[in-house]
């Protein structure tokens, strides 16, 4: 009984260390890279082309998104799925992010509602002492990780904004994504030249991640359909939970939909944010 005791309450620090539980404080995170240049590919260079893929869906304007994040530490996995919408050309995005089940498996947790903005992000259901009809709102830019991964769903741009620092790159070959024809690329992105080169919205954020981790270097797969836009995209993270020192492994993966959906999101007025203090949900719970 004690061994599973033990086994729940390392589940719910896994949850709790993806941020969806913010207060379990993240330390130092680190990456490891992989992936070589090659050139005469269908859609060009993949270094250079991936390094556009974010100005590609500006262009694109807005989309539907799903996103998953996967986390593993001491032999436990859990995952976090959220869906929503992205306006590319305002830096908006809406997301309803699911938690796993209680660590007994009894019972569902609250979704919570994720709004992304440049340089903050909101969170709605967030628990844990915060009244139900108020957001908490965070600056991802003083996030150790710039919000890749503390919401539990990176922001879609964000993940984008990261190709600009693609260091090496591979041509995979065609494959299919949710039914379209898309080019499947593989390589290394630095946070700190993807910093340098990212919109301002998106750009101190990435700053501070590549300052939080423990290296700047992002292993990633994406998949380009032929206009250039992002369908999928998957980065692998690993960080430190800075209270407990365990590793937590990180893939964080979105997917990108119909795009030119009509978006409309609202950030919050003022008196709709709560201003008191965040408790930490007992292991992790919300």
């Amino acid at each position: 009984m004690e061994r599973r005791q033990r086994r729940y309450r390392r589940v719910d620090r896994v949850v709790a260390a993806a941020g969806a539980a913010l207060c379990a404080g993240l330390g130092a995170c680190g990456c490891s890279g992989g992936g070589a240049a090659a050139h005469g590919t269908p859609g060009g260079d993949p270094v250079a082309v991936l390094r556009r893929a974010a100005d590609r869906l500006v262009e694109a304007g807005s989309s539907q998104a799903r996103t998953s994040m996967e986390m593993a530490s001491g032999g436990t996995r859990v995952t976090i799925r959220g869906e929503g919408v992205y306006d590319f050309r305002q830096r908006l995005g809406r997301l309803k992010v699911l938690l796993p089940p209680d660590p007994a498996g009894h019972s569902e947790r609250r979704p919570i509602t994720e709004l992304l903005a440049p340089g903050a992000l909101y969170m709605k259901n967030r628990g844990a002492g915060v009244p139900a009809d108020k957001w908490v709102r965070v600056d991802t830019a003083g996030l150790s990780d710039g919000n890749l991964v503390t919401g539990g769903a990176t922001d879609p741009l964000a993940a984008a904004e990261v190709l600009r620092g693609t260091r090496t790159a591979t041509y995979v070959g065609r494959t299919d994504v949710a039914g379209v024809r898309v080019r499947h690329y593989r390589g290394t992105a630095d946070l700190a030249d993807a910093a340098r080169d990212a919109s301002a919205g998106h750009r101190d954020s990435l700053a501070a991640a590549a300052k939080g981790f423990a290296t700047a270097a992002v292993p990633f797969d994406v998949y380009l359909d032929d206009d250039g836009r992002i369908r999928k995209i998957r980065h692998r993270f690993s960080f430190v939970n800075g209270s407990r020192r365990d590793t937590v492994a990180v893939a964080s993966t979105a997917l990108l939909h119909d795009f030119g959906t009509p978006v409309a999101v609202r950030l919050p007025d003022g008196e709709d944010i709560y201003a008191g203090k965040i408790a930490e949900a007992p292991g992790g719970e919300n």
